[in-house]
């Protein structure tokens, strides 16, 4: 087929319409592509609008919720509805203290009357009467807006039953009024001319933006009120109650109240943005200049066209593209586009380079966290074990030196190692220290006897305080004892130590009392003996204006990096986990107080005592004892103790060596077997076992972990390292225990 002949003109004007068409197809593309998106992110715009608000508004309401639920259950309400004139005073306090900084307020009803109201004076008693009270509400709720009754407003309320023995008594319930939540609205800054409402469940109006308020208690539009009645949430068009037509989001929350935010129709249908009309401008006048110069620069057209090519090139490989002149302004007119898309090119290359280098160096960091945590879990594993292997240590330590006591009776021997205990003793209270850290630190509570325990505790103590502190501890002769954990109330007394340690920055005097309380500092305190504990420095102490909040989490005076505000919390938490009470007394420039108000523990109360008086000799003598120890040095020496307390000892290194020799059929009394070992088998395993086999054979378990104290499952357990007379006391116990 010959080829169709055709003049330079005409092969022109289809080079430029078919190089052009396309762009110009792509550019209207783009136009509309545009304006959708634009529609689009509008549209987003007002359904996350409509969310955020929903989320915040849902804080607000059961921010109050929460204060009204723990009001009902305040103990100045135990009598209601019958309450006395110095309960109502009590509670009227506690709500106005817990609605501080909030517009509305609290009510107390019976169903039939207001018994009190935090509008009230506190000598006050509300008269009011059945039209004015709703009946009594089985169930918490928020209603929606009521008329204003005496306040002249309408208002919502946040209603919670109070209940005594399984029964509604009375209803307790804090209002909303519409100026709260239009706070809320206005707070949000919507764009100009963007409407956003709060519906109650009977879709009336709450808060609105804008016009504010004057709209409180209108009712939706139908067609809204029959959507509202469909669905939870969506798009809708509608118009507005100013009459505006409308494009908006609701969504309605689990409490049935209703979010909602809109824009005019007509803003959502705009005009294109100036950059796209730009861009169709542009579009279409190339064209143009395209065609003309096609008409009356055919014969030149051939190196401009060439000089494009060259510059598409440049283009494509990521090169400068330079705006040179060719001599036809439609050739110009694409150079010059060339230039500019290739300097955007570059622009967005760099910009995505930089954003890649963001996302990577984001991603550093979060690996760089996720190997933080990684290190904090496996220091806390290394902790534990390194208190294990240490436990195991101090108990090489401890029985060799009662060894020694129990074989050496000279003056100049029993010193030494009398002192050897103590400071086994003193590292076994550092493991427990380590234990903690780990998160293998249970909490045991116990009887402790303060006049003892403070005197040991000084030290520690001491050693946070630092050598520019001087510390004092007197306890009061005849103060209870009390029942709590002692690594507890250990904690407690150092974060109190460290915060006047960082009140002292010169020096200065920390002082440590104990007595039992007085009986005028026990209010609101259950009936019962107390005893406080009173730590006191001669710092700088604190404004009268913050004292109430140190016990609060995360509130710190410490500057930034210095305090994480955790340490008076951690003792608060103690105080009323033990069923007492802190309170903090400080003046400025001259000293803090905080008194710790705890249960004293029963005369009847077992406790930490002193040390029971060594058995007799005799009280192990000829006891077969079957020691599985995989710690060479220490089954060595607890092998050793026991001989020398009479004791016929045979050896295991393993749980599965120990089973094998009682399967031999080797008689045996007890076994006296550690609880962590390698291997498939621990020591709760074997006693599991042994229980089986053997159930006629005592077990006793001992192990450095205080997590496997209390793992043990019904078997007796001794703690690494222990005293030959608690040794003897457990294996003497258990041997007793199972025979017939």
């Amino acid at each position: 087929m010959p080829m169709l002949s055709l003049s330079i003109r005409s092969r022109l004007l289809l080079l430029v319409l078919a190089v052009l068409l396309p762009a110009v197809a792509a550019a209207a593309y783009v136009i509309a592509r545009t304006f959708e998106a634009e529609r689009s992110a509008l549209e987003r715009n007002l359904r996350d609008s409509a969310r955020a608000l929903s989320t915040v508004v849902d804080r607000e309401i059961e921010q109050r919720a929460t204060i009204v639920r723990v009001l009902a259950t305040a103990r100045a309400l135990e009598n209601a509805p019958d309450l006395t004139a110095e309960q109502r005073r009590v509670f009227q306090q506690q709500a106005r203290l817990a609605i501080d900084g909030m517009d509305g307020w609290i009510e107390l009803t019976d169903g039939e009357r207001s018994l009190l109201s935090t509008r009230d004076p506190m000598d006050r008693v509300p008269a009011g009467t059945a039209a004015s009270v709703p009946p009594l509400a089985q169930a918490a709720s928020v209603r929606p807006l009521s008329s204003g009754g005496d306040v002249g407003l309408p208002y919502a309320r946040v209603v919670q039953p109070v209940l005594r023995d399984g029964r509604v008594v009375a209803n307790l319930q804090m209002t909303i009024l519409p100026a709260e939540l239009q706070r809320i609205i206005d707070r949000q800054e919507l764009p100009p001319g963007w409407l956003g409402a709060i519906l109650d469940a009977r879709a009336s109006v709450v808060a609105r933006h804008p016009g504010g308020v004057q709209h409180a208690g209108r009712r939706a539009t139908p067609d809204m009120i029959e959507r509202l009645a469909q669905e939870r949430e969506g798009f809708f068009d509608s118009v507005s109650l100013d009459g505006v037509p409308v494009r908006g989001f609701f969504s309605t929350s689990q409490r049935g109240w209703t979010y909602i935010a809109a824009m005019p129709r007509l803003a959502l249908a705009g005009p294109l943005p100036p950059a796209v009309l730009q861009l169709a401008a542009g579009a279409l006048l190339l064209l143009g200049l395209a065609v003309g110069g096609a008409l009356f620069v055919a014969r030149r057209i051939v190196g401009p066209v060439n000089s494009l090519k060259v510059a598409a090139a440049r283009m494509r490989s990521g090169q400068p593209v330079a705006n040179r002149t060719t001599g036809l302004a439609e050739c110009d007119d694409v150079a010059a586009a060339l230039a500019e898309a290739a300097e955007s090119i570059q622009h967005a290359r760099a910009d995505l380079e930089r954003q890649v280098a963001d996302a990577v160096a984001r991603t550093r960091q979060a690996e760089q966290r996720v190997s933080l945590n990684q290190r904090v879990e496996a220091l806390g594993r290394l902790t534990g074990g390194v208190a294990h292997d240490f436990n195991n240590l101090l108990g090489v330590i401890s029985n060799s030196a009662h060894l020694i006591q129990r074989r050496a009776s000279t003056p100049e021997i029993q010193a030494p190692v009398a002192s050897t205990l103590r400071a086994v003793e003193v590292g076994s209270r550092l493991t427990q220290h380590l234990l903690r850290f780990s998160g293998r630190h249970p909490t045991r509570p116990t009887r402790i006897e303060l006049a003892r325990y403070l005197a040991e505790s000084q030290e520690l103590i001491r050693v946070v305080l630092g050598k520019r502190c001087e510390l004092s501890v007197h306890v009061v002769p005849g103060t209870a004892g009390i029942r709590v954990d002692s690594s507890e109330l250990e904690l407690a007394l150092i974060n109190l130590a460290l915060n006047a340690r960082d009140a002292l920055p010169s020096g200065g005097h920390v002082r440590i009392e104990a007595a039992d309380a007085p009986a005028e500092d026990l209010a609101d305190l259950a009936p019962g003996a107390y005893v406080q504990i009173q730590v006191s420095d001669d710092g700088t102490g604190i404004e009268e204006a913050i004292a109430d909040r140190v016990f609060e989490p995360f509130f710190t005076t410490k500057a930034v990096g210095k305090g994480t505000g955790l340490g008076l919390s951690q003792v608060h938490g103690f105080c009323v986990q033990a069923g007492g009470r802190a309170c903090i007394a400080s003046t400025r420039g001259i000293g803090t107080t905080v008194t710790l108000l705890l249960p004293a523990a029963g005369d009847d109360e077992p406790g930490v005592g002193p040390t029971p008086a060594p058995l007799p000799e005799g009280g192990l003598y000829g006891v077969r004892v079957l020691l599985v120890e995989d710690n060479a040095e220490l089954a060595d020496v607890t092998a050793g103790l026991l001989d020398s307390l009479g004791c016929r000892v045979v050896r295991a290194r393993s749980p599965e060596e120990a089973l094998g020799l009682i399967d031999e059929g080797r008689r045996l009394d007890v076994v006296l077997s550690d609880i962590v070992m390698p291997g498939d088998m621990d020591g709760v395993a074997l006693a599991r076992t042994l229980r089986e086999r053997r159930p006629d054979l005592a077990v006793v378990l001992i192990s450095g972990f205080s997590s496997a104290l209390h793992a043990a499952h019904g078997f007796p357990v001794l703690a690494k390292p222990c005293t030959p007379e608690e040794l003897i006391l457990a294996l003497r116990r258990a041997i007793d225990l199972r025979r017939p």
